[in-house]
């Protein structure tokens, strides 16, 4: 993960040594590396592509490429702790994750289920959205991680009444948008059917939509899901909102993958991610593509401009 603040270009907080050790292996012989265990320790780096500047953050344990073990749950988890303190302090402008293997956490003892709910706890704030931004397409989730069979449960109104309040400001705040106009899938289905493929549409997410827009708030909807992605309907959207995982992000990656970026609304940090999982069949293979990483830091970059 990297740290962007004003000490510099991006800070990445990792083990040197086993970043030294992969350069290494993957041929990477003329790779500047800069270590230091403290944030400010660091030098600063005089062209950013000269030097990959190293939060100095030791493993328990030697990494295997591919094989992650729970032993060093806690040290990824430190450099998860570092970062976003030092975006909460001040001393950095924005937190930049890849991705990490949340079984292997979960596996150590730590209830882990992501990054975002991670962040929200760790910054105390009780509700955060997930948006996944690319190929055109701004995706918001009202549930994140969460089994299919317990997402009906989760959407409630005042669930969708923070989901949509927190949207919209961030759109607005972050991303500059001063009236946003979001398009709402349902839940079910054809949105329902009117009722007879489910009644969320009707008992939850219409009224939800309906004191959003008493409050001045454009949001249309809901949707069937199915027929919202389309161009003709999407046409002059500035985000959707999904009510769960795989509803919006399949056609998001369908458009975008490799090149997508997962932002974090509702923080007191800016926090952007990649789009992926952690491929562990490609570790220490040098044939990871690195594009979403690359996005992320550029959007991370530009929403602290």
């Amino acid at each position: 993960m990297a740290a962007a603040g004003a000490l510099g270009d991006a800070v990445v907080l990792a083990d040197h040594t086993l970043l030294r050790a992969r350069a290494e292996s993957l041929g990477l012989h003329q790779l500047a590396i800069a270590a230091a265990s403290a944030l400010e320790e660091l030098p600063r780096a005089p062209d950013r592509s000269a030097l990959l500047r190293v939060w100095h953050h030791p493993l328990a344990v030697p990494c295997v490429p591919g094989h992650p073990d729970p032993a060093n749950a806690a040290a990824v988890l430190a450099c998860l702790d570092a970062a976003s303190d030092a975006c909460l302090s001040g001393r950095a402008s924005a937190l930049v994750t890849g991705p990490v293997q949340k079984s292997t956490i979960a596996d150590s003892g730590v209830p882990f289920s992501g990054h975002t709910e991670y962040l929200a706890q760790r910054c105390g704030v009780p509700q955060v959205v997930m948006m996944l931004v690319g190929g055109g397409l701004r995706v918001a989730l009202a549930t994140t991680h969460l089994p299919l069979a317990a997402v009906p449960a989760a959407i409630t109104a005042s669930l969708l009444d923070e989901v949509l309040a927190i949207l919209f400001r961030d759109l607005r705040q972050r991303f500059g948008l001063a009236q946003p106009r979001v398009l709402v899938c349902g839940l079910n289905p054809h949105a329902g059917e009117s009722g007879h493929l489910g009644r969320e549409e009707i008992e939850v997410i219409s009224p939800a939509l309906e004191r959003a827009r008493r409050q001045g708030l454009d949001v249309r909807g809901p949707l069937p899901a199915d027929t919202l992605f389309t161009p003709a309907v999407l046409e002059g959207a500035d985000a959707v909102l999904a009510m769960y995982h795989d509803q919006g992000l399949p056609v998001l990656k369908m458009r975008s993958f490799g090149g997508g970026v997962n932002v974090t609304l509702g923080l007191p940090i800016i926090r952007t991610s990649v789009d992926h999982g952690t491929a562990l069949d490609l570790a220490g293979s040098g044939r990871a593509d690195a594009g979403s990483l690359r996005e992320a830091l550029a959007l991370a970059r530009s929403l602290v401009r």
